[in-house]
């Protein structure tokens, strides 16, 4: 038998859901008799919600729009659903922001206390788009943020990619999302570096461990610093490599699709110079010879040594019938010619 608060909570987010209802089938949705269903009508009612009973033959009811709430009546999932909704708004491209901010202290602010608690350390960061949500549980998240929140070492069961569960031990420093994925990220502590975990990989322990003094990012914010590490740049955002070379092809049809902090300069004659980076030489020069046009390196010796060797690779690859199969790197780092390393992306964050 559900007592009567939960069973007001059911009652009034039924009335929330439809326009109307009638009295026996609310009884049916509640487990009660009708006359349980009026006495937490009256409940409510005593609570300060407009509920108006409407005639018929079995009678029914309504809850009032443009009344005044008082303390509102959610569960733990539904103010964690809202908390991440208002606080990931903003990245569907629509201009609210600031209005979801605002939206959400409102809602807080007649909350009761317990679930203003628990709503105020749900605390994420979206980084670009949202995309197509994956599946985590609503309860890990909150979890995770909490942890953030009141700097407590986090504990928790891994699972990577190869399929293999891990302990790891972390100080929880932001809960984010992108595209769709949602990402916690933290210093390791086992690891003494900054990593990034996928969320519905993780399985939370408990107890947590001790509080712990936060640390600083190696970037400017954690959104700056997530975005760099998907593109393989460092934590800071600077590329490990930079390069410098003029193409045949006038600035005006180059710009439009470079990559942010690539520098596109004008030269008349129909060329221009471009500089910028990625996290391997051959990566950069990949990227400089999708623009179909002639290129003549500037700078430095080893993006000219990685576009002899993408020539050689393309070569082979021309002459090749197939049947070849690709080695494993999933998290091989590897130092270039130039001394630098590559800086993959941990495969354990895809």
């Amino acid at each position: 038998m559900s007592t009567a608060t939960s069973r007001s909570l059911l009652l009034l987010s039924l009335l929330q859901a439809r326009r109307e209802w009638s009295g026996p089938v609310l009884a049916v949705r509640l487990a009660v008799s009708p006359r349980t269903v009026r006495r937490d009508v009256d409940r409510l009612r005593e609570m300060g919600y407009r509920i108006v009973a409407l005639k018929g033959p079995d009678g029914g009811y309504r809850l009032e729009a443009g009344s005044e709430l008082p303390p509102l009546l959610f569960d733990d999932e539904q103010a964690v659903a809202l908390a991440l909704a208002l606080q990931t708004v903003a990245a569907t491209g629509a201009d609210v922001g600031a209005a979801a901010e605002r939206a959400l202290a409102t809602v807080r602010q007649v909350l009761p206390s317990r679930l203003r608690h628990r709503i105020g350390s749900v605390r994420i960061t979206a980084v670009g788009d949202t995309g197509v949500a994956a599946g985590v549980d609503p309860a890990v998240l909150a979890s995770l943020s909490a942890a953030a929140s009141e700097r407590v070492v986090l504990r928790f069961d891994y699972t990577t990619s190869a399929g293999r569960v891990e302990r790891r031990r972390i100080e929880p420093h932001h809960v984010v999302t992108v595209s769709g994925r949602w990402y916690l990220v933290g210093w390791d502590c086992d690891r003494d570096d900054w990593r990034i975990f996928r969320a519905d990989r993780i399985e939370p322990r408990v107890p947590t461990g001790p509080t712990f003094a936060r640390r600083t990012l190696p970037s400017s914010d954690v959104r700056s610093f997530v975005s760099a590490r998907f593109r393989g740049a460092a934590g800071d955002g600077s590329w490990p490599c930079v390069g410098e070379v003029i193409l045949r092809l006038p600035a005006a049809r180059v710009a439009p699709f470079v990559d942010a902090g690539t520098a596109v300069e004008d030269l008349g004659d129909g060329r221009c110079r471009m500089v910028g980076g990625s996290w391997s030489w051959e990566s950069l020069a990949a990227a400089t010879g999708r623009f179909d046009a002639d290129i003549e390196v500037v700078a430095p010796p080893a993006l000219r040594a990685a576009f002899a060797t993408l020539a050689q690779r393309f070569a082979e690859a021309a002459r090749s019938d197939g049947g070849g199969s690709p080695g494993d790197a999933d998290d091989v780092t590897e130092p270039d010619r130039s001394g630098h390393e590559h800086v993959r992306v941990d495969p354990e964050s895809r």
